[in-house]
């Protein structure tokens, strides 16, 4: 049996089959909401990781600021939940009712310029996608014509991560500050808080990421896709061949931050609010660890990994809270020392090969025999 198709190949696709069957039947008959609501929050990782893959597995363009675009997709979305929690008849007991509570309590009497766009939900979603593109445009832009990268962008990113987080704790009245935006209850209406809601939300969010999923795997499969990795390997061989490198990077990592920004907004949905404590230099570098443990070459592998390590940060931190951060920092130099393509990785050298021979094993052998066994002329 031979299982094959242009888009995904016979390891790409079992991965495939396996996660949309984990996803869509197993994990919603077996778990709680409470529990799956988890999951859904740990999924929101994995639209950074399928990005990271794209940016840093193929383009070779280590980014350890993600968690900002992925905190811009989320205030976007929290921004349009917030104006809907707060109309006039909600906020009747502040001082200036229909605006936010926080703004309330730090004196602003009237809504910010920037703030009105977000009373229309089609402005908030569009503003997910172009608010976050825009931004590593201007980063990329910055950085890729002048021939920035490897070590110095990197740590250029975590900059960028720990002067937004600032921004964001110092602009206590237009952003909430520390606290972040929170109570956070309807979305056109309806509740965003029942269970009824929070299954429905995490079946959109499976939907969002297989969308994800397949416009990733659409550009790996093309040519852009192959330049990209040409030009991981040999950068300066591509530039002589007449391509821009910088176009390309800047494509990489705009498409890497448009992925975390969905992520983003998906999660200030499942969890209900949106602080800067998920924007700064440590959650970005996290989302890099879920990305190297799955593999970073393996767009099912981010997903893997990032399930599999907020599972693991779960489960550990409610037994042993004070380790965690040693766990999973021994868990990052584990997969580096001993297997640099992370789960994917092992999933290639170990596994599939063990699955072909059992496959071929079981293949008819051709045989010059006819029935009663003489041989054939």
């Amino acid at each position: 049996m031979i299982i094959n198709s242009r888009f995904f190949n016979r390891s790409e696709l079992i991965g495939f089959l396996a996660l949309a069957a984990l996803l869509l039947v197993i994990l919603p008959l077996s778990l709680d909401i409470f529990r799956l609501n988890l999951v859904a929050k740990y999924l929101t990782y994995a639209f950074v990781g399928i990005g990271l893959v794209l940016c840093w597995g193929y383009g070779g363009i280590l980014s350890l600021g993600q968690g900002v675009f992925f905190g811009l997709g989320g205030y976007c979305m929290a921004m349009y939940l917030k104006l809907e929690a707060s109309s006039v008849e909600n906020t009747k007991i502040q001082s200036t009712p229909g605006i936010p509570d926080f703004m309330d309590w730090n004196q602003i009497t009237s809504l910010p310029l920037f703030w009105k766009p977000f009373h229309s939900f089609p402005v908030a979603v569009i503003a997910i996608i172009l608010v976050p593109a825009l931004f590593s445009f201007i980063i990329g832009a910055a950085m890729f014509k002048r021939r920035v990268g490897g070590v110095y962008f990197a740590i250029i990113t975590q900059a960028i991560a720990a002067i937004v987080t600032i921004l964001i704790v110092g602009q206590q009245g237009y952003t909430g500050g520390i606290n972040g935006i929170t109570d956070l209850r309807t979305l056109h209406g309806w509740d965003i808080r029942t269970d009824h809601a929070k299954y429905i939300l995490y079946f959109v969010e499976v939907a969002l990421l297989f969308g994800c999923i397949g416009a990733a795997q659409f550009i790996r499969l093309t040519k852009l896709g192959r330049i990209l990795v040409a030009m991981r390997e040999q950068e300066d061989r591509v530039r002589f061949s007449g391509y821009s490198v910088a176009n390309f990077k800047i494509f990489a990592f705009c498409a890497a931050a448009v992925f975390a920004a969905i992520g983003g907004a998906m999660f200030t949905l499942e969890v209900g609010f949106m602080s800067p404590s998920f924007v700064g230099i440590v959650p970005s570098i996290e989302m890099v660890i879920y990305t190297a443990v799955g593999g970073r070459m393996s767009i099912f592998g981010a997903v893997w990994g990032s399930l599999l390590v907020n599972f693991a940060k779960t489960s550990l931190s409610e037994s042993f809270p004070q380790l965690w951060l040693f766990g999973l920092g021994a868990l990052f130099i584990a997969v580096v020392l001993a297997f640099p393509n992370g789960l994917s990785g092992i999933w290639q050298d170990h596994v599939q090969p063990c699955i072909d021979r059992l496959l071929a094993s079981r293949k008819p052998k051709s045989a010059n025999y006819v029935a009663d066994g003489a041989p054939a002329e």
